[in-house]
């Protein structure tokens, strides 16, 4: 398959901020401009073409301005190259778009030049890079985030310096790699650490890789990867915009039954935290027809997060939040009983849930006891999601904060490792 054609930095930058469309951005850039002291500032679809062609021009002063401030990183990051580098880079293979990555530490750092017609990599350097990836996707679901994140970031560092030494088929699957290897440490930002900024910052820059491999079907899971972000804050709109981008990149590429399902549920995640269960409960049932109808296309390797029973705790949390208690509470016995070993942050998740249902059922002693036994489990595996899910039990048990049961959570939720841990994340 061949590379992309055009500034697939920019493009990814744009797609990953909520504009869908060339037109959407040229809108917010003339929108913005007055906020930032910039009158009479229009930009028009066809400059934003320009910008997204294999050569884009250096934009204006004023343009500049607004276009770092609306898209959060540089020019250099956006697959610009400056009129007074580009002369000192002539004659050396240089090709404006393909700007490198960003590093993925938040220092900025001058750009460095793209794929050049002599490679000094060896033709292994992507399928090494690649295992290394691999290795840290596995010892995601059992080493602690705050240790194994600086590692996936220091790897993907790694790669943004190794990707303009490398030429093709090497470069494309180490793009390709390097693409998982931001969407992994935007994943630990967003669920294990809770940090929604970085996972943003991160996410962008995965998907810019992923346009350098030109790899629609990842490109599509970290967009909707993306909407999480906006979806749990209760932008139905902007979540709505992201999800409708992971449905077009789909397809583009040889989506798995597993795939479709997957953004089914990712959509209904992000309706019940936007206050319609209802909605996402109909979109649930498409994901279980979709599962029960199978396709010919596999799963990818790198998608090692949803199965049926994954789909199963999507739904035991909605039917929750629709106010379906006996059907929540039978949902989420059954995925307890059915998930793998393996799966110790999904259990805490789970285990809150249980607890909020037994809240919301006027049982506090239940609620104390599924609660309990998630600080339990995440005291051996951290996971932030799981202990939001418990704050949430503890206050919903306000009206019973008097009895002997909430009490005892309460020395559980408030001991001295629990609230140092809380506190170091």
């Amino acid at each position: 398959m061949s590379r992309p054609v055009g500034n697939v930095r920019l493009k990814a930058a744009r797609v990953a901020a909520g504009f869908n469309s060339q037109q959407a951005l040229a809108d917010a850039l003339t929108e913005v401009s007055p906020r930032l002291g910039i009158r009479g500032l229009a930009v028009g679809v066809r400059q934003i073409r320009r910008w997204e062609s294999a050569t884009p021009p250096w934009p204006q002063p004023e343009v500049r301005k607004v276009l770092t401030h609306l898209l959060g990183q540089s020019l250099e990051e956006l697959g610009f190259t400056a009129p007074w580098e580009s002369e000192g880079q002539q004659g050396r293979g240089v090709t404006q778009h393909t700007a490198p990555l960003a590093p993925a530490m938040g220092t900025r750092r001058a750009a460095v030049p793209a794929q050049s017609t002599a490679a000094t990599q060896p033709a292994s350097v992507g399928r090494d890079f690649e295992a290394i990836t691999r290795s840290h996707r596995r010892l995601y679901w059992s080493v602690a985030p705050a240790t194994l994140h600086p590692a996936v970031l220091e790897h993907a560092e790694l790669g943004c310096a190794l990707l303009p030494q490398t030429g093709n088929p090497g470069r494309r699957l180490l793009a390709a790699a390097l693409a998982e290897s931001f969407l992994l440490a935007g994943r630990i930002e967003f669920f294990d650490l809770r940090q929604p900024d970085q996972a943003a910052s991160t996410l962008t820059r995965a998907l810019q890789a992923a346009g350098e491999a030109n790899e629609a079907l990842l490109g599509s899971a970290i967009l909707a990867h993306a909407a999480f972000i906006p979806g749990w804050a209760g932008d139905r709109e902007a979540a709505a915009e992201r999800m409708v981008a992971a449905r077009t990149y789909a397809r583009r590429a040889a989506a798995s039954a597993e795939f479709l399902a997957w953004l089914d549920a990712v959509e209904a995640e992000c309706l019940t935290r936007c206050g319609d269960p209802a909605t996402a409960l109909r979109l649930i049932g498409h994901a279980e027809e979709t599962l029960k109808a199978g396709s010919e296309n596999t799963r990818p390797g790198w998608m090692d997060w949803f199965s049926p029973v994954r789909l199963a705790a999507f739904k035991g949390n909605t039917q929750l939040e629709a106010g379906h208690l006996p059907q929540a509470r039978e949902t989420l016995l059954q995925v307890l009983e059915s998930l793998p070993p393996a799966s110790d942050k999904q259990r805490t998740v789970v285990l809150g849930d249980l607890a909020a249902v037994e809240a919301a059922d006027g049982r506090p002693r239940e609620a104390c006891g599924y609660a309990c036994q998630a600080l339990d489990q995440l005291a051996a595996t951290w996971y932030a999601t799981g202990m939001e899910r418990v704050r949430e039990v503890r206050r919903a048990l306000a009206p019973w904060q008097n009895e002997q049961c909430v009490r005892d959570l309460d020395d559980r939720l408030y001991d001295w490792g629990t609230t140092v841990s809380a506190l170091q994340r």
